[in-house]
């Protein structure tokens, strides 16, 4: 059952209530997360990689403590975004490349919200490639609610996220965002299954569920492996 589709009438309107109360009061759970990233960067930090950059938040945020950051993108919108974004920044860059294309070594790999995205096991496997040994992959994930688990977690963000919102933004706001919007695309892998890719690929990730509908993905490169 996904609760953010429920339709019990009790149900809808409470939820459109909190979709009312959301929009006066808006904030952004991807870059929510972006703390969690820079909280867990790795200790040499020559290139980055944000694979996904969208509007280049997260890369302007890394370029002050990368000696290099590329962010890829396959949306020319977002591309634009980023690159004004970004214009006052020497050391970063913006393209369309695919990770296959790429070559490392990459001290980190970032996705946000893009994994599910591509084909997981593939997508993968380049990272494994392009990663240094010591570098790191972080990963702010979504996956649909399918286990009795995912329901309670989605609930409790439920709850939680007018909370965020008005502590956030405490003013009451148009709700309406001047930036280009993100192209978006529903998950459909469950966090289960995703975990055995995960695991399969990247031996050691961790792989936690988060509040507000995310969970993360970190993996740092064994020493061994070049």
């Amino acid at each position: 059952m996904d609760v953010r589709r429920l339709t019990h009438p009790v149900a809808r309107r409470v939820a459109a209530g909190l979709n009312a109360f959301n929009a006066a009061h808006p904030w952004n759970h991807n870059e929510h997360f972006h703390g969690w990233i820079l909280r867990h960067l790795p200790a040499r930090r020559d290139r980055g990689l944000d694979v996904g950059c969208g509007r280049g938040e997260l890369l302007a945020a890394l370029a002050v403590r990368f000696d290099a950051v590329h962010g890829t993108d396959v949306d020319a919108a977002m591309r634009k975004a980023a690159r004004l974004r970004c214009a006052a920044l020497p050391n970063v860059t913006v393209d369309d490349a695919q990770l296959a294309d790429l070559d490392g070594p990459y001290d980190l790999i970032t996705m946000i919200a893009v994994l599910h995205h591509l084909d997981v096991a593939e997508a993968l496997r380049q990272v494994e490639r392009l990663l240094a040994p010591g570098g790191r992959l972080l990963v702010v994930g979504l996956a649909p609610p399918t286990t009795p688990l995912d329901v309670v977690w989605d609930l409790a963000s439920m709850l939680l996220n007018p909370l965020v919102g008005f502590v956030k933004h405490p003013r009451r706001t148009s709700g309406v965002d001047p930036r280009p919007p993100v192209p978006v695309r529903a998950a459909t892998l469950s966090l289960g299954d995703l975990k055995r890719i995960v695991r399969a690929v990247l031996p050691g990730a961790v792989v936690r569920r988060r509040l507000f509908f995310r969970h993360t993905i970190s993996w740092t490169k064994p020493a061994h492996l070049r």
